[in-house]
């Protein structure tokens, strides 16, 4: 008899159901304080007042960015996802090895200034590139890995979130393939900022859409969440004449790489915390919802409290 459970494929099973699978066959050793499932890995530092934070993530041509983007965008963008990563944890990078894959034809002026771009982002955050390995392909790869840092035990999880939390995004959402998957911001001040002030409860960057990343804090979580559409802050990317604000507000929510921070506080300490964001950033920051008791259900409402259940997933690899 065939056995199914063997023979799927990644189509079938989709990013999520494939990372957790694999997930399954690993073990762990005493000194990793969080494994899979968070934005980063974070390791314990042999008895320094910090802690490890351990990310790498991928940019691949066709998938990551198209053939003509400019190669110094493709080198920020590959630098900027490691580092917003580290920002979503609250940490502070210091150094990123970059592996790339190339094909034989590519010129060396290309690869040049990729690594101009990433040197540049990397720099303007005090982190560094160290090495990597260059190896030959079918097409233009970058395989960023970095390594940060935090205060012993005070990394932001997606774990932390509990009934009543108030929902905050940093910036806007949507639109980001008009080109600002390439030329983004990665918050590090921010999430330094926010965890060394206690503020957030629950962290992570939006990566594959606002509903999709919600959903990963609520399952880590172990809570539910409700979003006011209303109040979703939408980019003007994705505002046009003749588009209706729903349209809109539906390419805020799935979208992705907006690489913007979404995170919890508690909500006796909500109003202390958007003075004292005021004061520090003049980048947006807006409560889009509140954490419930329903176990990972997310559900939308407008502003009269009309809604439900939101089905919509956001992005996954391997899904259609």
């Amino acid at each position: 008899m065939k056995d199914h459970h063997s023979s799927s494929v990644l189509s079938e099973l989709g990013e999520r159901e494939a990372v957790r699978r694999l997930a399954a066959r690993l073990t762990s050793r005493a000194d990793v304080r969080v494994g899979i499932g968070d934005d980063c890995a974070v390791t314990e530092a042999d008895g320094a007042p910090f802690d490890w934070l351990l990310t790498t993530d991928p940019v691949i041509e066709g998938v990551h960015f198209l053939p003509d983007a400019p190669p110094e965008a493709v080198g920020h963008k590959a630098a900027g996802r490691v580092l917003s990563d580290i920002a979503a944890c609250g940490g502070e990078p210091l150094w990123v090895l970059l592996n790339v894959v190339a094909t034989d034809y590519c010129p060396m002026e290309r690869l040049e200034a990729v690594y101009d771009g990433a040197e540049r982002l990397c720099a303007r955050f005090g982190a560094a590139i160290i090495g990597g390995d260059l190896s030959r392909g079918e097409r233009l790869e970058l395989h960023a890995f970095a390594v940060g840092r935090v205060s012993r035990g005070h990394a932001v999880l997606r774990s932390g979130a509990r009934p009543g939390d108030i929902l905050y995004v940093t910036g806007r959402l949507g639109g980001s393939i008009r080109g600002r998957h390439l030329t983004f911001e990665p918050r590090v001040r921010e999430g330094r900022w926010l965890a060394e002030g206690g503020w957030a409860t629950a962290m992570m960057d939006v990566s594959d859409g606002l509903a999709a990343d919600v959903r990963r804090i609520l399952e880590r979580s172990g809570v539910g969440a409700t979003i006011r559409l209303d109040r979703v802050p939408v980019s003007d990317d994705v505002r046009s004449p003749g588009k209706n604000e729903a349209s809109s507000v539906r390419h805020a929510l799935c979208d992705g790489e907006d690489f913007e921070l979404l995170f919890t506080v508690r909500s006796n300490r909500s109003a202390a915390f958007e003075r004292a964001w005021a004061d520090a950033f003049a980048l947006p920051c807006t409560a889009i919802g509140e954490i419930t008791t329903e176990v990972g259900c997310l559900r939308v409402t407008d502003a009269d409290g009309h809604g439900g259940v939101y089905g919509d997933q956001g992005y996954e690899h391997f899904r259609d």
